[in-house]
Order: structure tokens, then sequence, then C-alpha cells
């Protein structure tokens, strides 16, 4: 084939015209040339060799270039042989609002919101952990936007000094409200002393003018957050805004434990676990999280001055380096073996990355040894995937099936489902569980995700009735499912559970079994996801007012209604003849509301 020397991306198809593998190159012509010599060197390289059908390559004008659009394209197919970065959340961030009395809040997704953003946070935890701080710090509101439209008076936080009171007239100022903006502003840019210094100056002030109350309020502030400063950890790259990338890899795997530092401060971090073919080096690992983690400026990354890496990466480097800062618009710098405090920050992350893959490893092997002595006990020859399904309702009301999924790693969360249960008798679960079951088996199913094993939690009536279910839909699969029941026993204790086949034959495992600690795993994990997706439905009954269910009665008459009577309990005591008294009600109506409130 005819290729040329100049920089681009090459993308390899199997036979069936999936993209297998993306890659980039400086010269065309000799990095394909070296996949197709006679000793090709490495396990993963030769099976993907292999599997090629076909190649398409893309030129590009400089390597840089070639390695952005590379990221786009392994984003797109999510290939079978490149490193893949299996990280889909966004970021949150700390998001001040664009309002006369802004609002502190956490934000997560695509910053279309007027204001400003402060982070990213490496989760939604810090985020909360933060704002929490911020409130004794700094009393800005953080209520919603509707609460803060439809107060009269001051709520508890204005009570307990945590927030100004900007919602009600003649509490705060806008100057001196603005003040607090800009302390939140400084404090989340890392100038805690900027704080300190402008709030012992105010103090000061306050004291000269006699004003002892505000000058004790400015010294409360003061001494909180002196102490705010004694907890955190400051570095002495103050400047700079530093990522801290540690690597370990072992038996086919890798972690990468990222430590994110701002203004000098450790905002917190986070462990990664690509996939990674088989045969991957850490170079090549490192450097596609790099691009991949970086470049993906969807979820509003932003990159930081310095990445410090505990592996060298070669010539990609400079690469690395140069697309980023085209992509950031400014200097960003990759650095190996640092030393000083960075040097420190470095061996944190290696510790961190090498803890959390002995752990990742430690709970795969439990998981497969669990899935092993299973199979062995049901008399299968291998369980890849298994399925999971309850029911969960309270003395019938809203019913909710759910269904959850486990592969060989454990838990396979996004597949997870739940039904919310119509059109039967409240309390018939049988009915319930073939419903469930009609909606997830009778669509057609992809052959990968047919499962090993169906669980059904409760006893032989249950299962008779799923195996009555999915018995039709198995005709047209290429393998059967084995259908098991989970039946709880008389005391409904862990570790007594009986074991139903659709054959008849029933079994217990003992206590201490490695098989039936992953079948109470699978169990609880339907249970719970169950019962959270009832009690959701539940609470959204209970929340609703019954006046959303009288026909003629829109969100500005209901407000009018209540506003009138002065809340629901009074509009609930109220007669036919007071309700139609308020302004836009008619006496047809307000016998409606009348009957419905007394039904409710």
């Amino acid at each position: 084939m005819t290729v040329t020397h100049q920089p681009g991306v090459y993308r390899m198809y199997d036979a069936t015209g999936e993209v297998i593998y993306v890659g980039k190159a400086k010269d065309l012509k000799k990095r394909l040339s070296s996949y197709f010599r006679a000793n090709v060197a490495g396990e993963k390289t030769r099976a993907l060799v292999k599997n090629i059908n076909k190649v398409d390559v893309t030129v590009t004008h400089t390597e840089t270039e070639a390695l952005i659009l590379e990221h786009n394209y392994i984003k797109l197919y999510l290939p079978k042989y490149n490193v893949l970065l299996r990280d889909d959340k966004s970021y949150p961030y700390i998001f001040l609002s664009h309002h006369k009395h802004p609002r502190l809040s956490i934000h997560r997704g695509t910053k279309k919101r007027k204001g400003e953003y402060f982070g990213p946070y490496p989760n939604p935890g810090a985020v909360r952990e933060s704002l929490h701080l911020m409130q004794k710090l700094f009393p800005v509101r953080q209520c919603e936007d509707s609460v803060y439209a439809n107060r009269s008076r001051p709520c508890l936080m204005y009570q307990i000094g945590r927030c100004l009171g900007p919602c009600v007239k003649g509490l705060v100022s806008n100057e001196e409200y603005n003040d607090q903006l800009g302390y939140v502003r400084l404090f989340l840019q890392g100038k805690d002393r900027q704080v300190i210094s402008s709030l012992v100056e105010k103090m000061e002030q306050a004291s000269v003018a006699l004003e002892f109350e505000k000058a004790a309020t400015y010294r409360d502030q003061i001494q909180a957050l002196r102490r705010v400063q004694e907890q955190q950890f400051v570095s002495h790259d103050n400047e700079d805004d530093i990522d801290v990338i540690g690597i370990a890899h072992e038996r086919g795997m890798a972690c990468i434990h990222a430590l994110y530092i701002r203004q000098g401060k450790i905002l917190g971090s986070r462990s990664y676990f690509p996939r990674v073919p088989s045969d991957a080096d850490l170079p090549e690992v490192l450097s596609s999280f790099l691009t991949q983690f970086y470049l993906n400026q969807a979820e509003g990354r932003v990159i930081p001055t310095v990445i410090v890496l505990g592996e060298s990466l070669g010539d990609e480097q400079t690469v690395i380096s140069d697309a980023l800062s085209q992509v950031a618009g400014r200097k960003i710098t990759l650095k190996t073996n640092p030393r000083g405090s960075r040097g420190q920050y470095l061996k944190l992350a290696q510790t961190n990355a090498n803890t959390a893959l002995i752990s990742k490893l430690n709970h795969k092997m439990t998981i497969q040894q669990r899935f092993s002595a299973l199979s062995e006990a049901l008399k299968l020859d291998v369980i890849n995937r298994m399925e999971c399904f309850d029911i969960s309702h309270t003395m019938g009301e809203k019913t909710v099936a759910s269904c959850v999924v486990f592969n060989k790693d454990g838990p396979l969360k996004p597949e997870y489902r739940r039904f919310n249960i119509t059109g039967i008798t409240g309390g018939d679960d049988y009915a319930a569980m073939a419903q469930a079951l009609e909606r997830r088996y009778g669509k057609q199913m992809d052959p990968d995700k047919i499962p090993d094993i169906i669980f059904i939690d409760g006893g032989r009536g249950q299962l008779s009735r799923a195996y009555d279910v999915v018995s039709t839909y198995m005709q047209d699969w290429p393998k059967r499912s084995l259908l098991v029941g989970v039946a709880k026993g008389t005391t409904r204790k862990p570790g007594l559970e009986t074991l139903l086949l659709v054959t008849g034959e029933e079994f217990s495992m003992p206590s201490d079994s490695p098989a039936l600690h992953l079948i109470q795993h699978i169990r609880d994990e339907s249970h719970n996801h169950a019962i959270s997706g009832h009690r959701a439905q539940r609470a959204k009954v209970r929340n609703r007012s019954a006046l959303e269910d009288v026909e003629g009665i829109g969100p500005k008459r209901r407000q009018a209604l209540l506003k009138y009577m002065g809340g629901l309990q009074e509009l609930k005591r109220a007669s036919k003849e007071d309700i139609a008294k308020v302004p836009g009600i008619s006496n047809s109506l307000a016998e409606k509301i009348f009957d419905a409130l007394q039904h409710s």
C-alpha cells in the first residue's frame, strides 16, 4: 500500500468493519510498515495485526494536530486495542451565580449558566464539604432561587448567622453583601491571607467607630478562617496549579492516581483504572491517559499549568505538552523526576496508585473466586453475566421492580434497571414479577447481554411464574439461561437461604461458601435498588398536593388559592362558599376543589 511520510492518524478495521485500533505517527509510512514486518514484537501487536482487514489514514500538518485528532477518534470509536479511560462523569464545580444577590451552589455538566465557576473538584463530596465550610465562614446565600424569591421573613440560616438574609428587604445592604462575595472569591482562589488582612482592617474601623457588635462579627470570621488555615496543608508552589500523576501497573491492570493541587492546597485526589490491552507498557498507558483526560474539553476540565508525572514519556512528552498548550491557550509543562515539595507530592500519588491497584486486584480475585465457586455449585461451564430481580412495595402502594446486573468484575451499575409496575392488583407480586420480566426480555436481546443465570428473589411460586414468562423468550436466544429462586427461609437470616431450581431441586450452601456470598451480594443489590426506587415513588405521591389532580387548576391558580387562604390546611377547612371568594375561582371550580380536598 502507498502511504505518505507525513504525520497523521491511522484507523485499523476488522473483517466486520469495526475500528479496532487508532494510532498517530510522525511518519505514517514508517509506523504502518512496522506492523507488517516478519517479526512483530509484543503480544498485543501480534493479536492486532491478525485481525486487521483494512487501514484508513488521515494526514495532518503536524504531530500535535495528529495527537488531537487521535483523541477525537478514540473517543468516537472506543477501539478494542487502545488504552481507554473509562471516566464518563463530568467534574463538579462551585458555582457563584450571576444574580443581584448571587448564590453559591454545586454545578455539574456544561457551563451554560451565567456566573463564576471554581474548580474542578475531584468529587461531589469535596464540593459539598467546601460549601458547608463556606457557609460557616461567609454568610452568603446557598438556598434555591425559588426559596429566595418567595421569602417574606428570614429563614433559620439567618437566625444562626450563616446567611445575611438578602431575600428580605432591609436586612443587609448590597454593599455589605458584595463585600462578603469578594471574600468568597478570594478564598476560593486560595488567597486566605488577603481575606484576613481585609477583615482585620474592617474590624479596626468598626472598633474606632464604636460599632463593637460589627467588630465582634469580623473577629469571629477571622478566627474561623485562621482555624481553617491551620487544618490545610500549604505548599511552596503557591502560584501554580499542579496535577501530580502517579501510575502503577500489574497483572494486566493499571491504576493512575491524580492529585489535584490548586493555589498551593491539595484540593483532592482520584484513582482511575483505564482499560488496558495485554502487553501495553507504562508510557503508552500514561500518554493515552493524559490525552484522553485533558483533551476532553466537553467535561469542562481546567488544564493545570504544571503536570508532574511518575513516568517519563520520551519524545512523546513534548508532543503532548504542545497539544495541551495549544488547547489551553497557554504554556503547559510536563515534568518528571521533581524535587522538593513536588517530589513529595509525586511520592504520595505513587503510593496511592500502588495501594489502589492492590486493593482492586484483590477485589477482582475475590469476585473471580466466587464466580468459579458458583459455576461449580450450579454445574455450569462458565458464568459471564448474571441478573437478579426483586419487587418492592408498601401494602401494594407504588410497586417497583428492580433488575441488577453482575459480570466477572462484579456489579455492572450502568446496566441496572427499575420498572414502575402499573395495571396490576396491589400486592400481587407474581403479576409484578411477570411484568418486569416481560419488559426486560420481551425486546430484541443483544447476544452478549443474555444472562447465564437469572436470580429471582422469592419462593417456588415466584420462580414458576418467572419461568413461564422467560421460557417463551428463551426459545429465540442462542443460549438458555438458568433460573434460580432465592428463598430467604422462615427466619429470613443471611446464610440460611434456600436455592430453588425449575426442575424442583432445592439445596442450601454453607454460610461460609464463596458462591453463597456472591448470591447474597447480587440479591442484596437487587433488594436495595428496588427499595430506593419504591421510596422515591412513594415520596413523590405523598408530597403531591391534592390540588394538582383538579382539572382547571394550574400553578398560578394553585398559588393564588394557597396565598388567599393562608396555606393548605386552611384551604382544607374552608367551605365551598369561602373557596369561591378567591379571585379567578368560579362556583363550579370551587365545588371541584372542595370535593378533591375532602377525599384526599
